[in-house]
């Protein structure tokens, strides 16, 4: 994905308190790590959530109000894109941040012209990535205590 800090994607959302902007934009790998570290592996030391291929990724944020509440990391080979290690701060799940981090990353992607696009889903996820059009490939796997499925989307 072709995509640098000046390629923002933004969105108003309108809340109580009025508007907030929300922005999605490139970052570095080392601004993943903290956010990874809180919401995937708390009880882990930081360095499990560091990936040896993060500096070859593609790394983006979602802001709110220039906090950053969302994390994805997106892996290209063949012109097929991994993403992984994607989160969003626990406190703020379920309110559309992720989805629309998701949403942008997918749309980029296949405008990009990459063939597909897929991840090694927690097995509790699934039916959150099928709403953007994943689908299960392969059969669950136990890692790290924690069973995943392998989740693809072709364009």
């Amino acid at each position: 994905m072709n995509c640098n800090e000046t390629d923002i994607y933004d969105i108003v959302k309108r809340n109580a308190k009025g508007e907030s902007k929300i922005g999605i934009r490139e970052i570095s790998a080392e601004e993943t790590w903290d956010l990874r570290h809180k919401v995937m592996w708390p009880e882990k030391d930081i360095e499990f959530v560091k990936l040896q291929d993060d500096p070859l990724g593609k790394h983006f944020g979602l802001f709110v109000s220039e906090d950053l509440v969302s994390v994805i990391s997106l892996f290209e080979k063949n012109n097929i894109i991994q993403f992984r290690k994607f989160a969003t701060l626990q406190k703020l799940q379920g309110k559309g941040y992720g989805s629309m981090l998701l949403d942008y990353v997918v749309k980029e992607a296949e405008r990009q012209g990459v063939t597909s696009f897929w991840c090694n889903a927690r097995v509790n996820k699934i039916e959150f990535y099928k709403k953007f059009g994943l689908k299960v490939i392969e059969e669950a796997e136990t890692k790290d205590r924690m069973k995943y499925v392998k989740m693809s989307k072709t364009f």
